[in-house]
């Protein structure tokens, strides 16, 4: 190998357009001076060099520019996602790990390109663009990007618009590095000649040795996909690997169609009578609805939803589980309507766009059995988490999305809840005298983000103590709602036919970490289960406007809700759903974090289910493996479908 340096004219072209880029930066982003002068001379040093390779010595420097470029993408990967004291908390063997998932991949490029440069450009852009996109999706979401995410990334772009993309400090020093390192790359110009063959077959060979010894050693690792324990305890890259091993769902441990019918025996198809009048039944999924008291004491200038906390008549309400945070509505809708958990899915799975089969047995099938006209009403995009293609399956007769609504009646940017009630009630009295009518609908109004002002929305709620602006229009805007479902509320008081409305909040929202610390003095991280499980913890109430018992229910899950909707509407109760209720005796709330445990009265981890409790947690997960992945020897009984 021989040095040298050169000066060629056009080098100073590119020296001035990097140093215009890394100066409008530096006024963009407040970075240190002394850090743009060493970038910028380390630039035009690199630009003068001349590398001359031995050909004979190909393999060694490709060898020793893999091992090394990998470490610096991992390191630029993992610098770029966390702050120092994070990036501290990763163990050695994780950080291998990366390093070898990231030469994998490296090497991978090498066998196609037979050049070196080539594959470290391609290979660092990669990695770093999947970082990029992490980095971004972590901001809104509070929670990492996975595998799984890549099947709704265009319902994640049809909402970006209303998010603020920011970059800070760290992300400006890997834009800077891995410019340093891109135009060093280009020195060096190394491919094999006369043994592209024998290149091939040693790279293939490495590729597939790195790839099982990275299965091997991660057997029994877990993805993480909540906060940022994905990078901090695996390592983003590895993390990002294990989703893709994950994605995939195995059959429970001891599962059998013979275990299916022993739990059959115990069951029949309905239990109970049809009423002689069947109530109308509504159902409210309410954006981003939520009680933050959950998580812990605040102070507003008014009250945010005095009419939703004043309602007990004729009531049943609590608190339940979600499975999800600030983002992938579609998971609390498919809770609901199916009975069944994201507890037994892969972490970030979002179950419309990767797991519906053809006529899924849900609530919907249910109610048409029972003779109900179902109709789905959703005032947003009907592409949003592919509901235009999961919505016939799942066999409702209408559909309604936005362009069904006034769309001048906006909050924000999204269709105003007086607006999407107001299409309920249309439709609610568009029904023909003998027509039972089934509705299941979710809002928009409260969708994320919080941070972009609007002349035309007044925020009339304030946090106490505190500058939480995001918070404070999160709050406004559920007080807006809560307004909304008074006169919603209201209307079918005095409507004389029996109607049910099931109201419940899909998630919390995403607001920033510093709001959720002057809550529960820890912020999104460090988080005990107990502490965690109040993040995923929404409000929920079934009402009806005639004589019912008023019931408090301290603490359910989604899955469980439609259940409870059917028992409270008097219908008869399907044998998946009496075996719900069997199990919400043993399992009060499950989720996709955990269980409440009745004998220890806490929340605990699945895995750490003992004695009966493990048994009826087992039992859940045959079943709703059953129902959703052994479709040859789906359960008739369990899952019937109107279609059948």
């Amino acid at each position: 190998m021989r040095i040298r340096l050169k000066f060629e004219r056009e080098d100073i072209y590119w020296i001035i357009a990097t140093s215009v880029l890394a100066i409008v930066l530096f006024t963009q982003v407040s970075f240190s001076w002394g850090a743009l002068v060493v970038f910028l001379l380390a630039y035009a040093g690199i630009k003068w060099l001349v590398i001359e390779w031995k050909e004979s010595l190909a393999w060694l420097w490709t060898t020793l520019g893999v091992i090394f470029s990998s470490v610096f993408s991992i390191y630029m990967v993992q610098y770029l996602l966390l702050d120092e004291e994070l990036r501290a908390k990763i163990k050695d063997d994780k950080l291998w790990l990366n390093i070898v998932c990231a030469a994998v991949l490296y090497t991978t490029i090498q066998s196609f390109t037979n050049n070196f440069a080539v594959t470290c450009m391609i290979s660092h852009t990669m990695l770093m663009l999947l970082a990029t996109i992490n980095y971004f999706v972590f901001m809104f979401r509070g929670n990492e990007f996975i595998f799984s995410d890549i099947r709704s990334a265009a319902t994640g772009l049809s909402v970006a618009g209303n998010y603020t993309f920011t970059i800070d400090d760290r992300a400006v020093y890997v834009i800077l590095w891995s410019t340093l390192f891109f135009s060093f790359i280009r020195k060096c110009n190394i491919s094999f000649v006369d043994k592209k063959i024998w290149m091939r077959v040693v790279c293939i060979s490495m590729v597939i040795l790195g790839s099982v010894y990275v299965a091997s050693e991660t057997a029994r690792t877990v993805t993480e996909t909540w906060e940022q324990k994905g990078s901090y305890k695996n390592g983003y890259i590895l993390n990002f690997v294990l989703s893709v091993r994950d994605y995939f769902v195995q059959p429970p441990n001891g599962y059998s169609s013979e275990i299916i019918a022993t739990l059959e025996a115990d069951y029949t198809q309905y239990a109970g009578e049809m009423p002689e009048e069947k109530p109308t039944v509504i159902v409210i999924m309410s954006e981003s609805y939520s009680d933050l008291s959950v998580v812990g004491d605040f102070v507003t200038n008014q009250e945010v939803t005095p009419y939703y906390d004043s309602l007990t008549e004729n009531t049943i309400k609590g608190y339940a589980l979600s499975s999800v945070f600030g983002a992938k509505t579609a998971n609390s809708e498919w809770e609901f309507m199916s009975g069944n958990s994201m507890a037994f899915l892969p972490d970030g799975a979002v179950v419309y766009q990767q797991y519906i089969a053809e006529e899924p047995t849900s609530l919907v099938s249910h109610m048409k059995n029972f003779g109900y006209n179902c109709v789905a009403l959703h005032p947003y995009y009907e592409t949003g988490w592919s509901r235009n293609l999961v919505y016939p399956d799942i066999g409702f007769d209408e559909m309604y999305f936005l362009e069904h609504f006034d769309e001048n009646e906006m909050v924000r940017r999204y269709i105003s809840d007086e607006e999407y009630y107001n299409k309920i009630i249309e439709r609610f009295e568009s029904k023909s005298g003998n027509e039972d009518l089934f509705i299941m609908s979710i809002s928009m109004q409260n969708h994320g983000g919080y941070t972009e002002k609007y002349d035309s929305f007044l925020e009339n709620i304030r946090v106490m103590g505190g500058i939480y602006e995001d918070a404070n229009q999160y709050l406004s805007l559920l007080n807006k709602s809560d307004k909304a479902l008074e006169d919603f509320i209201t209307y079918f008081e005095n409507v004389e036919e029996p109607v049910e409305i099931v109201f419940f909040g899909d998630h919390l929202p995403s607001l920033k970490s510093k709001f959720f610390k002057s809550l529960n003095g820890k912020g999104l991280s460090g988080l005990d289960l107990q502490e965690l499980q109040d993040l995923y913890t929404i409000p929920f109430m079934i009402w009806t406007n005639y004589d019912t018992e008023e019931v408090e229910i301290e603490i359910s899950s989604i899955n469980y809700l439609s259940t409870l909707a059917l028992e409270r509407a008097g219908l008869p109760m399907p044998a998946y759903n009496q075996f719900l209720m069997d199990l919400m005796e043993q399992i009060p709330a499950i989720n996709s974090r955990g269980y409440y445990s009745i004998s220890e009265g806490k929340y605990k981890y699945l895995d750490e289910a003992e004695g009966e409790e493990a048994e009826w947690i087992n039992k859940y997960e045959m079943l709703q493996y059953n129902n959703m992945f052994d479709l040859k020897e789906q359960s008739e009984l369990f899952f019937p479908y109107f279609a059948r």
